[in-house]
């Protein structure tokens, strides 16, 4: 690689965190990928401001006074979740009006997996909805940043930077590396007013933070089952993860602990790391309470016994559903019984889950939500949540869906059993509430099958959340709700930016 330097346009960048007002509560967790770009500038020397805009209704005027006070600044680098965008489409245009002369660069999963999708098109040579979100993309910003950012970023700030950065490629020199995971700083969460987000693990002030990045799996569901930075794992020392732990107990004085990778126990390091941090709390002599997320199938009394002993006492899991048709149909690799068989081992350790159920994947219907119904009263979780899944760009169920022929209607068939998934086509720049509506009522699905129409999901859903809560006495509290959305649509990556999971766009954990 270049000196990072070499080139680079002189001046101040504003990096900016777009609001997520799909949100109950957007103030729980800070955006990471970001903080991590921040990071790596700071320790570069570039000049550089964090505009963060979570939760902040008149953002529009925060960018306008922000333009005024520095006119000097002409970089202005967004990160984006699909959900994201309607904001994120709003600040591009805030800002063309408030800094013309401004070079606006987005970087993020949204921007990633729409280019992923839209690489496909081009080899297929048919131009399809990925092409025409793309080409939004191309006319709203100067520079694209596709994949880990954390290098990337110093491309995007050349004066002669090309309009696409893909760093999306196992084969590019931008493409993250362990060693270059390993070496990074860590977030710069002191460019945050980190205390005013507020998040507790069994009242433990918390925060989040990611040890390792991408998930190999390849559900049906999730965002960015193609796309590298989201698919290959890449993985930090033990060491390494332990001392961000323990500098952000000892800047911060956190004692709490979110762990927003993917999944936990795909690393094989992971009963070393539960050791280490149980080693960590021993030697400053106090107690940490941590939350994560497993694969269900490949969850041992092993793990389950040192996650306790470092202080886990929630864990979440993707089980998605209690039908074993849906089960194949969205290519989960987990069975019944290995969610099953999942949930009592945490359990037995003594930890307490929150199944992470959803509806609408091919074939779903009233029978199959039904068996998930049965599942979850059988094995009786802490915690869940239930949505309707969402066909964002990057995920199988998208990237392979085709036209029906009726208009802005796509459908994906799942090769192995012929069950069928219909999606109506969104303007990613304009509509947001697809994403995961007000638990009380305000749900829209804009997927359906050959069984369940759009209403008829959301009825079913608003059906299963009120008689599981019901009958397994688990109370509902709308403040806390889906504060985050901490199911898995797969989102959050590592480079740009955090979020939303699957642990995405990908998805903020309640206790």
């Amino acid at each position: 690689m270049t000196n990072q330097s070499d080139r680079v346009e002189t001046g101040k960048i504003c990096l900016v965190m777009p609001p997520s007002i799909f949100l109950l509560d957007e103030r729980v967790f800070v955006n990471l990928g970001l903080l991590k770009v921040a990071a790596v500038l700071e320790r570069a020397g570039v000049p550089l401001d964090v505009l963060d805009l979570s939760g902040i209704e008149n953002f529009e005027a925060v960018l306008e006074d922000y333009c005024v006070q520095n006119p000097e600044t002409r970089l202005f680098g967004l990160t984006s979740t699909t959900p994201q965008m309607p904001q994120t489409a709003r600040i591009a245009r805030c800002l063309r009006r408030a800094q013309p002369a401004a070079r606006l660069i987005l970087g993020g999963p949204h921007v990633t997996l729409i280019h992923t999708a839209y690489k496909k098109e081009v080899k297929r040579g048919v131009p399809d909805r990925a092409t025409r979100a793309f080409e939004q993309l191309d006319a709203m910003f100067d520079v694209l940043v596709c994949g880990d950012g954390e290098d990337a970023v110093f491309e995007a700030l050349r004066a002669d930077a090309p309009k696409v950065i893909d760093a999306n490629l196992k084969s590019s020199p931008l493409f993250m590396s362990n060693a270059r995971y390993e070496a990074h700083p860590f977030p710069a969460r002191h460019l945050v007013d980190l205390k005013s987000y507020h998040y507790q693990i069994d009242g433990f002030p918390a925060t989040s933070l990611i040890a390792q990045l991408g998930c190999p799996f390849a559900c049906g569901f999730c965002g960015g089952r193609e796309a590298p930075f989201l698919r290959r794992i890449r993985n930090r020392s033990v060491a390494n993860i332990v001392r961000e732990v323990a500098d952000i107990h000892r800047d911060y004085g956190y004692t709490g602990f979110m762990f927003y990778d993917d999944e936990l126990n795909v690393n094989p390091e992971m009963v070393a790391l539960m050791n280490a941090l149980s080693d960590l709390q021993m030697s400053l002599g106090t107690a940490f309470r941590f939350r994560g997320f497993v694969k269900s199938e490949l969850f041992t009394p092993e793990q389950a016994q040192a996650m306790y002993r470092a202080g886990f006492r929630w864990l979440l899991s993707g089980f998605e559903s209690g039908s074993p048709r849906i089960l194949e149909n969205m290519n989960k690799k987990a069975t019944r019984a290995d969610n099953s068989r999942c949930m009592e081992t945490a359990h037995r350790a003594g930890i307490k889950v929150k199944a992470l159920m959803s509806l609408g994947h091919p074939g779903e219907s009233t029978q199959t939500a039904t068996d998930t119904l049965d599942w979850l009263l059988a094995t009786q979780p802490d915690d869940f949540d239930v949505t309707i899944i969402t066909t964002f760009p990057g995920t199988p169920y998208y990237d392979h869906a085709v036209p029906t022929g009726e208009p802005g209607i796509y459908c994906y068939t799942y090769r192995k059993t012929g069950d069928r998934l219909f999606q109506i086509e969104l303007d990613y720049n304009e509509t947001a509430d697809y994403y995961k509506g007000d638990p009380n009522g305000g749900y829209r699905s804009f997927v359906y099958t050959d069984f369940l129409s759009p209403d008829e999901l959301v009825t079913i859903r608003g059906d299963m959340e009120r008689e599981v809560r019901e009958k397994l006495g688990i109370p509902f509290n709308p403040a806390q709700a889906a504060v985050r959305y901490e199911h898995s649509m797969g989102q959050i990556g590592g480079g740009l930016p955090d979020f939303i999971h699957r642990r995405a766009n990908t998805s903020s954990p309640v206790p």
